[in-house]
């Protein structure tokens, strides 16, 4: 059933909370990356993306479940917490940001289906691959135009 939590900006009281659903969403979501969910990674979200992207929170009854960052008009990063996941969080979110910044472009990794297809039918469409140098992954550079 699709919810319509509250979209608010990040703050900091956030963070533990935030970090959790991250870990436990991106070691969900990425298996084959070693490490994910934690250690360096988890430092670089917390000291880096954290602070330098937009973030913007999936709040429901004033628990953190969904995360976006916004770099311009890149998300940098879409997570929802698996207890949520099929509810429409990530769909709220990407309407959010579409919203904000019209047009919208995003990575994600090729070896994420369910990803992949979640933004395919929000409209996203590859424009190119690359390989992640910190992860040795194809990602697929993915964008969506505004409306």
């Amino acid at each position: 059933m699709e919810t319509k939590p509250l979209i608010r900006r990040y703050k900091s009281s956030d963070e533990a909370e935030v970090m959790a659903l991250w870990s436990s969403a991106s070691k969900l979501a990425h298996p084959f990356v070693e490490g994910e969910g934690e250690g360096e990674r988890a430092r670089k979200v917390r000291e880096v993306y954290l602070r330098e992207a937009v973030n913007w929170v999936a709040d429901e009854d004033g628990v953190a479940v969904g995360l976006l960052g916004l770099i311009g008009s890149e998300i940098g990063g879409l997570f929802v917490a698996p207890r949520a996941q099929g509810r429409g969080v990530g769909r709220a979110l990407v309407e959010h940001a579409a919203t904000l910044r019209g047009d919208l472009l995003l990575e994600v990794f090729e070896a994420n289906p369910g990803a992949r297809g979640f933004y395919e039918l929000m409209g996203f469409e590859e424009r190119e691959r690359r390989v992640d140098e910190e992860t040795g992954h194809t990602l697929f550079v993915m964008f969506r135009p505004g409306h």
